[in-house]
C-alpha cells in the first residue's frame, strides 16, 4: 500500500507559541513526528511514503532525504494553499490502488493504526477513515454514521447521527482521487469539503473508531501526546 503525509503548513501557532522547530521536526519520545510517521508506515509494509513539504523546511527535507536512504520515500516540495491541495500535489504518485494518507501532527496508537489498517484491506468499501469521539480540535469536523459505521455526511456542526469527529487519517481508494480533481477544478479548497464531495459521488466510507488521537497544534499538545503514547 501507498502511505503519504500532507506536511505542507507553515506551523504558526507552535511558533508564537516559542516552538522553534518546524512543525514535522517536534519530537515525541525522542522522535521528529514526521520520522515517527515513516517508521510506522514502513513497518506496516508500505510500498512508498510520499510527502509533501513546504519550501520554508529546509531542516525537514534534509532530514527525509536522510531517511530516503533507508526507506522509500518520494519527497514533493511545494507551498500550497491547503492541506486538499496538498494531497493534490501528491495524488500523482498514489494512483494504482488503496492508499493511507495522515497529517503530520496526527499523534496515534500503533496497535490502533494496525487494527485501522486491516479494516481498509476490506475491499467492500472505497475507503475507511478514522474517527474519534476524542475532541481536542478547535473546529472539528463531525462525522455522521449509521449503525454499521458506514459514514453518512460530515458536518460543521454537531447532530444526533455525530457520535464522532475526524481524526485526519484517510485510506481511499484511487476513485477519490477522480473527486479530489473535480473539486480543485471546481475551485474549492479545504478538507472537509472534499470530505463531503466524496459522499456526494456516492463513495462508501466506513468509520473506524480510535478511543483517541492528538493532534499537535499547540505546544501543550506535545506534553499531552507524550502522556498519551506512555500508555501504549
Amino acid at each position: 500500500m501507498k502511505f503519504a503525509i500532507i506536511s505542507a503548513g507553515e506551523g504558526s501557532r507552535l511558533a508564537q507559541e516559542g516552538i522553534t522547530l518546524p512543525k514535522p521536526l517536534v519530537r515525541i519520545q525522542g522522535t521528529p513526528i514526521i520520522e515517527r510517521l515513516v517508521k510506522l508506515f514502513c513497518r506496516h509494509g508500505a510500498e512508498s511514503v510520499n510527502i509533501v513539504i513546504n519550501s520554508k523546511q529546509p531542516e525537514t527535507l534534509a532530514l527525509l532525504e536522510e531517511l530516503s536512504k533507508q526507506f522509500p520515500i518520494n519527497i514533493v516540495v511545494k507551498d500550497t494553499p491547503s492541506s486538499m491541495h496538498s494531497l493534490y500535489e501528491l495524488s500523482p504518485l498514489l494512483r494504482g490502488g488503496t492508499f493511507c494518507l495522515t497529517t503530520v501532527d496526527t499523534i496515534f496508537r500503533e496497535e490502533d493504526f494496525a487494527r485501522y489498517l486491516a479494516m481498509l484491506e476490506h475491499k467492500d468499501n472505497d475507503g475507511v477513515m478514522a474517527v474519534t469521539p476524542f475532541i481536542d480540535d478547535e473546529k472539528p469536523l463531525y462525522v455522521g454514521t449509521d449503525d454499521n459505521d458506514d459514514i453518512t455526511g460530515f458536518h460543521d456542526e454537531w447532530n444526533a447521527q455525530c457520535k464522532y469527529i475526524s481524526g485526519g487519517i484517510y485510506g481511499l481508494s484511487e476513485k477519490a482521487l477522480d473527486t479530489l480533481k473535480r473539486c480543485i477544478d471546481s475551485g474549492q479548497s479545504r478538507m472537509r469539503n472534499f470530505q463531503r464531495q466524496l459522499i456526494a459521488d456516492g463513495l462508501r466510507l466506513k468509520a473506524c473508531p480510535f478511543d483517541k488521537i492528538v493532534d499537535i497544534d499547540h505546544a501543550s499538545d506535545i506534553e499531552v501526546a507524550e502522556k498519551f503514547l506512555c500508555k501504549e
